[in-house]
């Protein structure tokens, strides 16, 4: 039984099956829940499928069926030990193929951060398997590339070069029993209490496993060694596609935000302004408001 408390108050309880999946050259650990149409919601770094812990008891008491993975390298998840086992051709596929074990033809997909760039890729190379697409707080690969250009953003990921260095990065961020990824989970969000306690224990504790911290931040080393997947885009995302964006984001310029009509052709962008980059714990009832509207009503 999983119980998780609202902002406004309320207490949601539901049943959420902890289960596996092998894909063939990974074995995923993911929860389910519900009964209905099937939406996958994938986590971002350095999270878990717990980041989802407000969306899921709304979701599901809407009727609809979660799939909420740890992403491989994550937290229950097998832990590949190559660069090349992170590269997002690879990590795409997982999604596709969970979707397909999970016995669907086709999902909405729903991600955060590093779950969002995968999202993306998903449904502009397999537009067969992704009914909808919503994204949090994370630009449209083409949209990122030319945000690399602005002095601003390339400042601001600037963390993703620090990631290229071998072992360095991982010493950096598991000294001090974590200190630098503890402050970035507890200062970031904009709400008091947003990621509690309890929560940032959750992560560190999934990134303290063996191989975990190397896992996670292999999938910043696949995406700058391997440019030609980001860079030799597919066909624009034909899918109906929802963008939830807080705008207090440290990591991400606002100017990113809306992808447009060259690279998606249905497309609503949502900006929250009291909200930073973790903006489903941030804001977890505004953004369940809006992708229960989004998931329930037909698109244009």
């Amino acid at each position: 039984m999983w119980e998780v408390r609202g902002t406004n108050g309320y207490t949601s309880k539901m049943n959420l099956e902890s289960r596996y999946a092998d894909l063939g050259d990974v074995r995923l650990h993911y929860v389910e829940a519900g009964e209905g149409p099937l939406v996958v919601l994938l986590h971002g770094f350095p999270q878990s499928h717990h980041m989802w812990r407000f969306q899921l008891p709304v979701l599901v008491e809407a009727g609809f069926r979660i799939v909420a993975p740890d992403m491989r390298g994550y937290n229950l998840s097998e832990k590949p030990d190559r660069i090349e086992h992170y590269r997002v051709g690879t990590l795409v596929r997982d999604v596709e193929r969970l979707i397909v074990e999970r016995g669907a033809e086709k999902a909405t997909v729903v991600g955060h951060d590093w779950g969002a760039i995968i999202a993306w890729f998903a449904a502009m190379r397999h537009p067969e398997r992704v009914e909808k697409l919503a994204i949090l707080n994370v630009p449209h690969p083409a949209r990122f590339l030319d945000g690399l250009t602005m002095p601003k953003q390339l400042l601001k990921s600037s963390y993703m070069f620090f990631f290229q260095i071998p072992r360095l990065p991982e010493k950096a961020l598991s000294a001090g029993d974590f200190a630098v990824l503890r402050a970035a989970l507890r200062r970031n969000p904009v709400r008091p209490g947003a990621i509690s306690a309890d929560d940032v224990e959750r992560y560190v504790g999934a990134m303290a496993q063996p191989g975990a911290l190397t896992a996670t931040i292999n999938y910043y080393r696949a995406l700058l060694r391997n440019p030609s997947e980001t860079q030799a885009l597919p066909k624009k995302i034909e899918a109906p596609t929802l963008v939830i964006w807080g705008e207090k984001d440290v990591f991400l310029s606002l100017e990113l935000a809306d992808p447009g009509p060259l690279w998606v052709s249905n497309l609503r962008v949502e900006r929250l302004p009291d909200a930073s980059h973790f903006v489903a714990e941030d804001r977890p009832d505004e953004v369940n408001a809006l992708l229960l509207d989004f998931l329930q009503h037909p698109s244009p």
